[in-house]
């Protein structure tokens, strides 16, 4: 990026920069080194590899920012299916639950990425391969050149994109279930009075239900889908495991030892890479925190729950 970082073995004697007049100042030898040490720093954070470890950030934020609605998409599809009326919808609404609930989080994501890559392939392959017999090796079976998704002669890109679209998925069925348990709970937890009353002025159930239930429950249901939404976001590392390039895949390969051999050598600073990591996450959770804070105010106020109470109470 910068005309002196084109021959990075040009800075590997940490003399780069000549400042003699600071050896008789007051300023001790770290800050003369670390002066010198500038362009150095400034040519390794800017490699192609922590331009891509940046770009990598964007990747956690474009997860959450598809996962999340998918979840929530997800899980009030599987809280209207469990309070159905309609016995079988009702089973597959709380099956779906109990499921994904009950399978430890790392087992379903493993297992559930490898089975679906598996199942688009062989949907695919009854398309376009000739024959719809395929041997199986391992846990695998082989398909025809053409039905591998993506092709091996995709573009890099796309073997990420693929398998960020797994990711993607995968968060959203496993959330989903979570999300649908805790606004299967809210919609529980809405006054049956309320119902019964908008029943006795004519509301048949879809009203009842659009006008009156939906709105009640995120009140109710906000508390839990704030913690929820924390998990997800600490969760994000779980794209490492899925075969995606997002930060602690960088930090880990950024920040273990590099010898001669690489452009610019340096010990084992994994530790303050994954201490950046700390940071951003805490950051990040702080900031989630404040606005899930905002929006519980905002939908608190007339309703008769404690913090609606409490916002009553505060105004008089």
């Amino acid at each position: 990026m910068f005309s002196y970082c084109t021959d990075p073995k040009a800075l590997s004697d940490a003399v780069w920069l000549s400042v003699p007049w600071l050896e008789h100042s007051f300023l001790t030898k770290w800050i003369v080194d670390f002066i010198n040490s500038l362009p150095w720093f400034s040519c390794y954070l800017t490699s192609a590899k922590h331009v891509d470890f940046y770009w990598s950030f964007l990747t956690v934020l474009l997860l959450l920012a598809i996962t999340a609605p998918a979840a929530l998409g997800m899980g009030f599809l599987g809280a209207t299916a469990a309070r159905s009326h309609v016995a079988p919808v009702s089973w597959i609404g709380k099956v779906y639950i109990w499921m994904v609930r009950g399978v430890p989080d790392i087992i379903f994501f493993l297992f559930f990425v490898i089975a679906l890559d598996q199942a688009i392939e062989y949907s695919k392959s009854l398309l376009v391969c000739d024959g719809q017999a395929w041997p199986w090796q391992g846990l695998e079976f082989r398909v025809c050149p053409e039905a591998k998704v993506p092709l091996a002669k995709s573009a890099p890109f796309w073997h990420q994109a693929y398998g960020f679209f797994l990711a993607v998925v995968t968060f959203a069925i496993v959330f989903g279930a979570f999300v649908a348990n805790v606004l299967y709970g809210a919609m529980q937890a809405v006054p049956r009075a309320q119902l019964e009353t908008a029943e006795a002025y004519g509301m048949n159930r879809g009203q009842v239900f659009r006008r009156i239930l939906i709105p009640q429950m995120w009140v109710y249901a906000l508390p839990g889908l704030g913690n929820l939404w924390m998990i997800l976001i600490k969760a994000t590392p779980l794209l490492f495991l899925l075969g995606v390039k997002d930060i602690v895949y960088y930090a880990r390969e950024l920040g273990g030892s590099k010898t001669q051999a690489y452009e610019y050598p340096h010990g084992d600073w994994r530790l303050w890479y994954f201490l950046g990591l700390m940071v951003f996450y805490l950051v990040f959770t702080r900031v989630s925190e404040i606005g899930i804070a905002k929006l519980t105010r905002k939908l608190s106020h007339g309703q008769a729950t404690a913090a609606g109470e409490a916002l009553r109470k505060a105004a008089a």
